[in-house]
């Protein structure tokens, strides 16, 4: 994602993330509630610092800001498409994988759906992207329920393949949208 800059949503600043922003992303990453669905949840600040200011860390993450306070993160995975191999080639770097959190105080009035239109945006018009995906378990209703209000497709149920940190299988949900399917 090399290049992005700061963008301004009605509402919302989305900008990348530096090293300085682990301690206000941590305050809300680190709750219970937050950390039930997230693919990785350190248990201590040092931790999570240490992960969250690796190199390809801070080069996909984007803080998502309200008046001045950083109220959740978004990730931009760009990643190549599978192809056969006489055209690799044209499969680099054409997808990208998103995922977000937001503080739950600040859930309820619109601002992931905003802050998750601009992840689209950003991937289809300033990536030039052709495909975006995002995953999630499908007991998290409020993040598949997001991901269809911003107009991307089911396009898997996987049964009992992701094992939670509770120690359960759970389902998950794949979703896509394609940049032809966002412009119309």
């Amino acid at each position: 994602m090399s290049g992005l800059t700061e963008v301004t949503t009605e509402r919302l600043v989305l900008r990348p993330a530096v090293a300085g922003d682990a301690g206000a992303v941590w305050s809300f990453r680190a709750l219970d509630s937050v950390g039930l669905w997230l693919t990785r949840a350190p248990r201590s600040f040092e931790a999570f610092r240490t992960q969250f200011t690796e190199p390809e860390s801070l080069e996909r993450t984007l803080v998502i800001e309200c008046d001045g306070e950083i109220i959740g993160d978004a990730m931009i995975w760009v990643q190549d498409a599978w192809s056969q191999a006489e055209v690799m080639a044209k499969a680099g770097g054409v997808q990208a994988s998103l995922g977000w959190v937001l503080h739950p105080d600040w859930t309820g009035q619109g601002y992931a759906t905003e802050a998750v239109r601009e992840l689209l945006r950003i991937c289809f018009e300033d990536l030039g992207l052709r495909r975006v995906t995002a995953d999630c378990f499908a007991e998290n209703e409020a993040s598949w329920r997001l991901m269809e209000r911003v107009g991307m497709r089911r396009e898997g149920h996987t049964v009992r393949d992701s094992l939670h940190r509770s120690g359960e299988w759970l389902d998950g949900y794949a979703y896509a949208l394609l940049v032809d399917e966002w412009r119309s």
